[in-house]
Formats: C-alpha cells, structure tokens, sequence
C-alpha cells in the first residue's frame, strides 16, 4: 500500500489527510509529522515555517516511518519564496528523505495545469498581502488570477473551526464569470468531506490546498486514478497528466 509522508505545520485540519486516503479507491495510508511554526499569517512568519530548520525535524520522523513520497502540506510557506524557491525546497525535502517529494503550492500548479485551464479565481482565508504573494507565485507559473478575495483571517487554528457552510457560501461569493475555476490556498482549512459539493454549487472546479496535496501525492506515487466524491480534479484530471514525474 502506498505510504504519504505529510508534513503538517502546528494543528488544524490535518485530519483531513487520514480521512480522505480511507476513502479512496484503493485506499492509502498517511503517516503525518507536525512541524514547528509561527501561527501567524503574515510574510515574515511563512518563511520562517518553511525554513529548513523547521522542516527537518518532521522530515526525520517520516524517514523512520519508510514513507513512499512526502508532501509538505503547506500553502503559504512554500509559496512566499516563490516558484523557484518552493521548487527548490521541496527538491531538499525529497532528497533528505530519499523519495519524491512536492509541497500544496506546487500542487496547485500542476493541478491547474492538469486541468488544462489558466484562469482561476482566489479565494483565500489569509490577509490580503500573504494572498497577493499567492496571486504572484501563481503568475510565476503563467496561471492567471482574475479575482482575489480574502477572509483576512490570521491564525491556521481560527482557520480550522471555520464551517463547511462559510466555505461554501464563500466559494459561492467568489464564482467569477471569467475564471475556470475556485482555488482555496489554505491547509489550516477542512474541505475534502464536501469537495464535490463545492463543486456542484459553482458549477466549475473548486481546488482545495487538502485535495491538492493528496492529488499530488498520489501523482508522485503512480497512483493517480478516477475517484468518486472528491471533485472534478478526481474525476477527469487522472488521464491528463502523467505520474510519478
């Protein structure tokens, strides 16, 4: 059975990653390691959590666990240091640990990429200067962001207890006319429960950092396959890009 590594910063909604491999078809197992960070979401305090130091610490644990790939399944500290920065940490991650390894922010990446799209909206629960860093990591990788919107929350724990309803309702308030789909940064935030509700109220595809990642570490794993309930980037995006690349 397929082994994800994920390296999870502090607390929130890293239940998701558990939950979400029970219910693929086949299923896989998740070995998570927590991380030291700032629970703050400004700049400065991203790029300390991803900084080596702390990452190296959670790194060493899954080495112990015989991980087959590793995520490190954080948004915002990997994006701050933008696309050739997050490309090089997740290169460190995977060579320290021996197996492929990518974070959410370049997960978002292929995802879009997958999909075959270029326009997308984002709706992020960050303040809005840690969003703009999103909106222009983005743009490094040639994906267009025609709308940003923001919850400005501060903390990944209040990120945490926020409600399947707000996400909805917010996804819903996002819907541009012009994007292709919703993007939704933020590991701190549960949605892999509800992925193709969200869907279903938007009528396009809504990318979550939680869904991302398990997509990616499946990718990574050559194991990417069609599954039911978890939104369209399950659905359709298997056949559209090779894996373990």
């Amino acid at each position: 059975m397929l082994r994800i590594g994920i390296l999870y910063p502090l607390h929130s909604a890293e239940d998701d990653y558990p939950n979400m491999a029970a219910r693929l078809e086949p299923p896989v197992e998740v070995a998570v390691a927590h991380t030291e960070a700032v629970d703050l979401h400004t700049v400065e305090d991203c790029r300390r959590t991803g900084d080596w130091d702390h990452l190296e610490p959670g790194a060493a644990e899954l080495r112990t666990l015989g991980v087959d790939v590793c995520m490190w399944a954080c948004t915002s500290g990997s994006f701050v240091y933008g696309l050739a920065g997050a490309e090089k940490q997740a290169r460190k991650i995977g060579s320290y640990l021996g197996v492929p390894a990518s974070s959410t922010s370049l997960s978002f990446v292929r995802a879009i990429q997958a999909l075959g799209i270029s326009r997308v909206a984002v709706a992020a629960t960050y303040p809005e200067d840690l969003a703009a860093e999103f909106v222009g990591f983005l743009g490094e990788a040639g994906i267009q962001v025609v709308h940003l919107d923001s919850l400005g929350i501060w903390t990944a724990v209040e990120v945490g207890i926020v409600g399947r309803e707000q996400v909805i309702e917010f996804v819903q308030a996002n819907n541009h006319a012009d994007a292709e789909a919703i993007l939704i940064p933020d590991t701190a935030l549960h949605t892999t429960a509800f992925l193709s509700e969200l869907d279903s109220a938007v009528g396009k595809p809504v990318l979550t950092a939680n869904q991302v990642t398990m997509w990616e570490a499946l990718r990574l794993g050559g194991r990417v396959q069609k599954q039911r309930g978890f939104g369209q980037l399950f659905a359709f995006a298997g056949d559209a890009v090779g894996e373990g690349k």
